[in-house]
């Protein structure tokens, strides 16, 4: 899969406040590039603990839950767009089907 804006995760993990989300999202990064996910079926079975929410958005749970990460698939591209990155308080304040 091909991720589009990584910058704004390293821009996220940069920050000073959320730099425990580093390793974590690296990690996602990693997976995510080595993935080849056809459906959301796929990404499930990566990813027990994401929620599908439709229009082929996900969310992701970073560092245990810590931050939330959205994004959008475009599955027949293999394209992964970065929708949000943020805390969890930060994810409760925003329409995650919409952003």
């Amino acid at each position: 899969m091909r991720i589009l804006s990584v910058k704004k995760l390293k821009d996220f993990w940069k920050n000073p406040k959320h730099s425990d989300s580093e390793n974590a999202l690296k990690a996602w990064v990693d997976e995510v590039e080595k993935a080849d996910w056809k459906n959301s079926n796929d990404v499930k079975k990566q990813y027990g603990s994401v929620s599908i929410i439709g229009d082929n958005r996900v969310v992701f749970n970073i560092k245990g839950n810590t931050y939330r990460l959205i994004v959008k698939i475009n599955y027949d591209y293999s394209i992964v767009y970065l929708r949000f990155i943020g805390t969890h308080k930060q994810y409760d304040k925003i329409n995650a089907k919409e952003i």
